[in-house]
């Protein structure tokens, strides 16, 4: 999901005042565990508290990848996912990304092409079957129905709706070891960005918590997707970082891998989780 932040939300996230954080520190107690959708491929079960906002911010993202043409490189700025808690086991989402650049450079004739703009709105709505807060052991699950609005500009957006579900799926064996896999199915939309296709695949990986309020989490995906140009199978693995500073706030990395030809070489990106 995409986000849209304001300029200062950055500050807000990470240097509350002295009297809003004591009132968070209160008011934590009473909240779930903070539980993010970043970083990571595969997508968490958990909703967040009824009548409460949690914003994840992607600060950057900058991911590369060539072919046997050229070499295409993108960077996405305050990549924002906002979720509201609607009731005990459902939330709501909206995400959107503030900035997108793309740039492509063919090997033979040098040409370039840049583009920039905003980028496309996402909306989504989950429904928690088990563990809402993935604090106990045992299984947690979840449904995520999501559609996409062709909102960018300039090229830089799919360029027509598309539509999907996501199962979240998790078993917690320990406060130390949880396994994730996400499975998916989505309407995505055609390369020449006119009418949808069928795409499926999933996502899979463990999370091991290495030290107090850190994580690490390998991860592998993959994706069938079935473009009316020709069918692709795409593959990757990940490894993300999160870090609770406090609560009600989290920091992340993660750096990805594409494994075939068909994937993205790398992708590198930082970002930011905090409740309200």
């Amino acid at each position: 999901m995409m986000r849209k932040p304001g300029l200062l939300m950055p500050l807000l996230l990470v240097l509350p005042g002295p009297a809003l954080a004591q009132d968070q520190g209160d008011g934590a107690a009473r909240l779930r565990e903070l539980c993010t959708e970043r970083p990571g491929l595969t997508t968490a079960a958990c909703t967040v508290d009824p009548g409460h906002f949690q914003i994840e911010l992607g600060v950057a993202e900058w991911e590369r990848n060539t072919d046997g043409e050229g070499r295409e490189t993108t960077l996405g700025l305050a990549q924002t996912q906002v979720r509201y808690g609607l009731a005990a086991t459902t939330e709501l989402q909206v995400g959107w990304t503030a900035f997108t650049w793309m740039a492509r450079k063919d090997y033979g004739g040098g040409v370039s092409e840049r583009s920039s703009g905003i980028g496309d709105v996402t909306i989504g709505l989950k429904q928690n079957l088990r563990h809402p807060q993935e604090k106990a052991n045992g299984v947690a699950a979840g449904l995520l129905a999501y559609a996409t609005l062709p909102t960018a500009t300039n090229g830089v957006g799919d360029g027509d709706w598309s539509a999907g579900l996501i199962v979240p799926l998790s078993y917690k064996f320990s406060d130390t070891v949880a396994f994730a896999l996400s499975p998916s199915i989505e309407a995505a939309t055609d390369e020449d960005r006119s009418g949808r296709h069928l795409a499926y695949g999933a996502a899979a990986g463990f999370q091991f918590t290495i030290a107090e309020n850190l994580r690490i989490a390998p991860e592998l995906e993959l994706t069938r997707d079935r473009d009316p140009q020709g069918s692709t199978t795409m593959t990757s693995a990940a490894l993300s970082l999160a870090w609770r500073t406090d609560d009600l706030t989290q920091l992340d990395f993660q750096t990805t891998m594409g494994l075939n030809a068909d994937t993205p070489d790398v992708r590198v990106g930082l970002g930011i989780s905090r409740k309200f």
